[in-house]
This record gives C-alpha cells, sequence and structure tokens, in this order.
C-alpha cells in the first residue's frame, strides 16, 4: 500500500493547486511518504520540494484510503492524509517538475477539473473544522465508483 501526504494552503480567500499536465486535473500539492517518516515530517518535506514554500503548522484534517480497479480487480490502493494549513515562509517556485503551480479562488475550486472524490475534500476542508476519514473507489480511468466518508454529508 502506497501512503501519501498533501496540505491544502489557503491564503488572501485562494487555494494553492497543482495542475497535473498528466490530465489537466487540479490537485493538492504533496506526495510520497518516505521509509521512516511521520505523516507531518512527510507534508511538510513533500510540499517543500514541490513549491519551495515551508507550512508552518499544518492540520491534519482527514485520512482517506483509495482504490482503484480494473472490472474487479484491484490495481492500486493507498492512504492518504490530508493537511490543511494558513502560514508559510519562502516564495512560491516559479517551476515545478510535477505539473503547474496555481493560486485559485476559494470559490472557483468546485469549478476546475479534478478528481471527483478530491470535491468532498475541498468542501469539509473550507466548510468543517473537524477531521474526514474517508474511502474512495475509482476505475482504472479514474471514475468514481463509490465513496464513503465520516462524517457524512460531503
Amino acid at each position: 500500500m502506497q501512503r501519501v501526504t498533501n496540505c491544502i494552503l489557503l491564503n488572501e480567500g485562494h487555494i494553492l493547486l497543482l495542475k497535473k499536465p498528466s490530465r489537466g486535473w487540479y490537485a493538492i500539492p504533496g506526495g510520497k511518504m518516505e521509509q521512516g517518516e511521520t505523516i507531518k515530517e512527510s507534508v511538510t518535506r513533500e510540499f517543500r520540494e514541490e513549491t519551495a514554500l515551508e507550512l508552518e503548522d499544518p492540520k491534519l484534517m482527514g485520512a482517506f484510503t483509495f482504490n482503484v480497479y480494473s472490472n474487479k480487480e484491484l490495481l492500486q490502493e493507498w492512504m492518504m492524509f490530508t493537511f490543511i494549513c494558513d502560514t508559510f515562509k519562502g516564495e512560491l517556485a516559479e517551476v515545478c517538475r510535477e505539473g503547474e503551480l496555481v493560486w485559485v479562488p476559494q470559490d472557483q475550486v468546485h469549478t476546475l477539473p479534478m478528481a471527483e472524490g478530491d470535491r468532498s475534500i475541498y468542501k469539509h476542508a473550507l466548510h468543517s473544522k473537524g477531521m474526514l476519514y474517508g474511502s474512495f473507489d475509482y476505475t482504472d480511468q479514474y471514475s468514481l465508483i463509490e465513496m464513503r466518508l465520516d462524517p457524512s454529508g460531503y
């Protein structure tokens, strides 16, 4: 099982997103955990590597499992830990090897192309203070099959 961390960075009514070239989808900056890292060490390192920004006191806001299927065969399984933060140091990188870094107004995030489950994660992050736990099942073409969220309502 792959483990990944990412962080929703809020700043002056905007969210920093990463536009991935492969699908043109927007995602939360982050990446794979390394052996022996805590999830907080991982999110801080991954965010810095992708954006050149140093997160200050990111807070865990969600833990999720993702399964990708071809027909009924499990192809990939991973766990994602999503943080939220509103303070940082540094200047945004001009170039990111993972895609294009973009500050998007918070009220426009829901209109962007992205994995369907991510919409629920953003909605929770922007409108709730509690933790969100979830499980997402996708096809190998990343069409959402099913999602389960706790608390529900997202």
